[in-house]
């Protein structure tokens, strides 16, 4: 028995040792493309890094733009973003276009090392070669700034090529866009932003114990890791699907950030404002085309039980000295202003994060073009507790109509 132990040990290591050595071993061959940076490439690189909103994650709060040093907390530790200014010491300067192809299309860096996939190359392997040599190209153009890049923070074994190697052997495959010849030419666009340069499911799809979403189709929804945001799903109507909506509709909620429907706030916000707002309307009404084809899904509802009165009555009290002047008496709401809590799907979603969070640390819509002057929801987490937050909003997902159930005041701590 213990020569049998032994012998699937020894297996298993073969096996593993050879997955890992496969990995690490560079066999993506650098094709390199001659690049003339004309005025056109380069606009058209910059408008593909503002609809892969780069500069949101490589640029610091307060550093110079695209010179990296943001750091990304997931949960196995801290992630920097890199340098993307053409530096040559520091940044993109000794890079070829074929490198710079080769960590979008392969996650790896100029060097062969595998990339973090906080670094988003699982979406975009799906960019086209020219869309990458335009992104280069723009890239070159901006002003090089001399920015070392930060050492991530990960812990044993995360941050180890080997323990990398095993999670692309598990989780990553390079791929390509594909068209789908039975969709329309507006439905590919879509897609292509969408599981691309988009890479919407980095926030919209679950996570699993290693970090890996269901892949680009995944966009049923999940808790960003460390930020205690919840990305509504884009396919399920009782969360953030739009099949009911017109595609005007969901293209006005991406440029401007607000809509007599819905308005967007926290980490969407930044999105909104640093990416989808800057997109032309042909490339956002395409996005709008395919996230309303979505097929619809149905996340599990949690079956929470209705707060006891006393809370509800604290609640009560709390919403009409705190909310109702903004919100309305019976949660109308003030049309282009303040959002109507009566029958909103946000309230009532089954994860009340994001209520959590808006009560606590306030709620603002990006100032768009279209809305260069947002209203916002001032924070209440000098003025309410933990036990006030979790009866005003077990109150809110109760009154006028509302069956969100109740909200624990343990999990308002577990979200703040």
């Amino acid at each position: 028995m213990k020569r049998a132990l032994w012998t699937v040990l020894v297996i298993v290591l073969l096996l593993g040792a050879t997955v890992v050595t496969l990995n690490l071993r560079d066999e993506d061959p650098l094709t390199e493309a001659q690049i003339s940076a004309t005025p056109e490439l380069i606009a058209r690189g910059e408008y593909l890094a503002r609809a892969g909103n780069c500069m949101g994650c490589h640029t610091a709060r307060g550093g110079a733009p695209y010179a990296g040093g943001r750091g990304i907390d997931t949960p196995f530790g801290l992630v920097y973003s890199s340098n993307l200014t053409p530096d040559a010491a520091t940044g993109l300067g000794q890079w070829t276009p074929a490198h710079f192809w080769r960590a979008l299309h392969n996650g790896r860096s100029r060097d062969g090392r595998l990339l973090y996939p906080a670094f988003p190359y699982t979406n975009y392997t799906l960019v086209t070669r020219e869309d990458a040599d335009a992104l280069y190209a723009y890239l070159r153009s901006l002003k090089p700034v001399l920015q070392s890049n930060r050492t991530h923070g990960l812990r044993f074994p995360f941050n180890t090529q080997p323990a990398l190697a095993v999670w692309r052997a598990l989780y990553f495959s390079p791929d390509r866009p594909t068209q789908d010849t039975t969709k329309s030419p507006e439905w590919n666009r879509g897609a292509y932003l969408v599981q691309g340069l988009g890479h919407c499911n980095a926030c919209h799809g679950s996570r699993n114990a290693l970090g890996a979403t269901g892949g680009t189709l995944d966009l049923g929804g999940g808790l960003i890791p460390m930020q205690n945001w919840y990305a509504p799903s884009l396919s399920d109507p009782h969360e953030a699907g739009v099949a009911e909506w017109s595609p005007q509709q969901i293209a006005e909620l991406l440029k401007n950030g607000v809509t007599s429907q819905a308005s967007v706030l926290g980490p969407m916000a930044e999105v909104v404002g640093g990416s989808t707002q800057h997109l032309s309307d042909a490339d956002l009404r395409a996005m709008a085309t395919y996230l309303q084809a979505l097929p619809p899904t149905r996340n599990e509802p949690v079956r929470r039980p209705a707060a006891d009165s006393v809370v509800l009555d604290r609640g009560a009290k709390l919403y009409a000295d705190h909310c109702a002047d903004c919100h309305g008496d019976k949660g109308e709401g003030a049309a282009g202003i303040y959002p109507a809590l009566a029958g909103n799907r946000a309230v009532t979603m089954a994860s009340p994060a994001n209520l959590v969070r808006v009560v606590l640390e306030g709620g603002f819509a990006p100032s768009t073009t279209g809305n260069p002057r947002p209203y916002g929801m001032p924070p209440f987490a000098t003025v309410l507790n933990s036990a006030d937050t979790a009866a005003v909003l077990s109150y809110v997902r109760s009154a006028w109509g509302n069956q969100g159930g109740a909200v624990p005041e343990i999990e308002v701590n577990r979200y703040r």
